[in-house]
């Protein structure tokens, strides 16, 4: 006589993967809420034309993308603004002139602070070579993060 297998072990390892999947989408929605916020008042900071307020805050992290956290952190350091007035329709023109006599080297990205969509981005802005897959991975999180802001809203850039 042939005894039946039992489906009990199969169910139980869907509800775990069901459950890990859930506590997944849940860590990700927390992450997003802490790493992009609404400041409580509004925050001042010194930047490329004196000083301003931002009127949010994001907190970059240095964790994923250690070489461009690293380089924000020195070039804020360095006099950088850490403000960043988003002019999406300026970002190219920043490019140009941030990027202007600054050759490319064969393994590399030229990464700027601020960046060309700032509106404190472009000329005098602080380049470093860094990781292709650094920098392209943190601009694409950056750009993902800043996604609802509209032109002329300003970001208060904090590397954790």
């Amino acid at each position: 006589m042939k005894r039946k297998k039992k489906k009990v072990p199969s169910l139980i390892l869907l509800v775990i993967v069901l459950l890990c999947l859930a506590y997944q989408q849940l860590h990700q929605q927390l992450h997003q809420q802490s790493t992009t916020e609404k400041s409580q008042q509004p925050v001042t900071a010194t930047t490329n034309n004196g000083s301003t307020t931002s009127e949010h805050t994001l907190y970059f992290p240095k964790d994923r993308f250690p070489e461009t956290g690293q380089h924000i952190k020195n070039a804020i350091a360095s006099g950088e603004s850490s403000i960043c007035t988003i002019d999406r329709k300026q970002a190219e023109e920043n490019r140009k002139h941030s990027l202007k006599g600054v050759p490319t080297k064969k393994g590399y990205d030229r990464d700027e602070w601020p960046m060309a969509m700032c509106a404190e981005g472009g000329t005098g802005a602080d380049i470093a070579y860094i990781d292709p897959s650094d920098n392209r991975g943190a601009g694409s999180w950056v750009s993902n993060q800043l996604e609802k802001y509209e032109d002329g809203t300003q970001i208060l850039f904090i590397v954790k």
